[in-house]
């Protein structure tokens, strides 16, 4: 089974376990996590939501803010006079 297949096959529970195990850094089980381990999970988590998720329910995923232009009121902002 290739990486893909993984991903594609993953359950949402198992999803749910991995989430986990990277915030506190241990399995289930107690095991602590290698970093190679926390790794790996960390890249099954991304590769998972990608697929499965809306983007704001992704790990990771930090809103757009508005641009200054959108939050301006152009009607009480003076244009700027250049002066001499």
């Amino acid at each position: 089974m290739d990486y893909l297949q993984l991903i594609e096959t993953m359950s949402p529970e198992l999803y749910q376990r991995l989430v986990r195990a990277v915030e506190v850094g241990k399995w289930p089980d107690g095991r602590v996590l290698s970093p190679e381990q926390r790794e790996h999970a960390l890249q099954a988590i991304i590769a998972w939501g990608e697929r499965h998720l809306e983007e704001a329910d992704r790990v990771g995923y930090v809103p757009k803010k508005e641009s200054a232009v959108q939050q301006c009121d152009t009607d009480t902002v003076a244009p700027v006079r250049w002066q001499d």
